[in-house]
């Protein structure tokens, strides 16, 4: 996925709808069957050092599942999708140990606590979209590097600490119940995506010193306020749909101009002005605001303007 296609994100394949998960009155179960695996197996690989061979892919999205104990004794899956079912319990992937994908989209887990996560060493790509988690607690990922948690009820960013998630370098929590961006303390991470919650402030951006991606469509910041100096990395800001009215709201912008390459703005209440030339004017290196690349001719403008404004500063002999 490109930055400049970022906007249309959510339509991207493999992206989930932030619906509402919809109320079922009455949920069809079926039993998870050996039948059943043999059906969903593919891609055999080599499974060691001798002559051994074994499937390594398993395919089980809409299989009305909510037991899958009988997946336990499969050890050699690598690949996992469990996607619309009515699981609730993971812990038989504890013996999964060589799980490197895994997908649980739209199912009812309700808690990380108590789930097998810290026997899933080598987990490098995770999504747990559309459940019902309210926060974090007891999720780990020494090996995680992409992380998806869009529509679920997280209200706090808690325990997102580099001990626990060295290697992540995409977290997706759109959709969610956060009202700030504080509790990120990952320095490695490089995107992150929080759109569609109720931020109303920025904290702890410190922290991302190597993060090039920022999307906080459709949220209520008034203010920019908690950028910092330290994103030395940042290059990608969408910050559309939110309440910011006017441009002294943007000042903070300053912060990361050295880096930043382009800002997503529309859909504020300041879109009801020509902030094009005030924008430039705090990040002169922009290449896109909004949709519209910047011109030679905007981006000459408002390097004749700053020079002028300049001048008038400095006091006559």
């Amino acid at each position: 996925m490109s930055d400049v296609d970022d906007d249309l994100y959510e339509d991207e394949e493999g992206s989930e709808p932030l619906k509402e998960r919809e109320e079922i009155d009455k949920i069809q179960v079926s039993p998870l069957t050996k039948d059943t695996i043999s059906e969903g197996l593919s891609l055999l690989c080599r499974t060691g050092t001798k002559l051994e061979h074994a499937f390594v892919k398993l395919d089980l999205k809409d299989k009305a599942l909510a037991d899958i104990a009988a997946i336990s004794s499969y050890i050699h899956i690598r690949f996992l999708d469990l996607s619309n079912n009515h699981i609730t319990d993971l812990s038989p992937l504890a013996t999964l140990n060589h799980l490197l994908w895994l997908k649980v989209d739209r199912n009812a887990v309700v808690s990380f606590k108590g789930q097998p996560f810290a026997e899933l060493n080598f987990l490098q790509w995770l999504s747990v979209a559309v459940n019902q988690l309210t926060d974090l607690d007891g999720l780990v990922g020494p090996a995680l590097e992409t992380l998806i948690l869009t529509g679920n009820g997280i209200q706090k960013i808690n325990g997102l600490q580099s001990d626990y998630f060295a290697n992540l370098v995409a977290l997706e929590l759109r959709g969610n119940q956060l009202d700030t961006t504080d509790g990120i303390y990952l320095p490695n991470l490089r995107r992150l995506y929080l759109a569609q919650n109720f931020i109303k402030h920025l904290e702890g951006l410190e922290k991302l010193e190597r993060l090039t991606t920022l999307h906080l469509r459709d949220n209520k910041l008034e203010t920019l306020d908690g950028l910092s100096p330290n994103m030395k990395s940042l290059q990608y800001l969408n910050v559309r749909g939110n309440a910011v009215t006017d441009e002294n709201a943007l000042q903070s912008l300053a912060l990361v101009s050295k880096t930043l390459r382009v800002l997503v703005i529309s859909e504020n209440p300041l879109e009801e002005t020509d902030y094009r030339p005030s924008v430039l004017m705090l990040l002169p290196q922009l290449e896109r605001i909004d949709k519209d690349a910047v011109t030679l001719e905007e981006r000459t403008e408002a390097l004749r303007t700053l020079r002028e404004l300049k001048e008038e500063e400095i006091p006559e002999p």
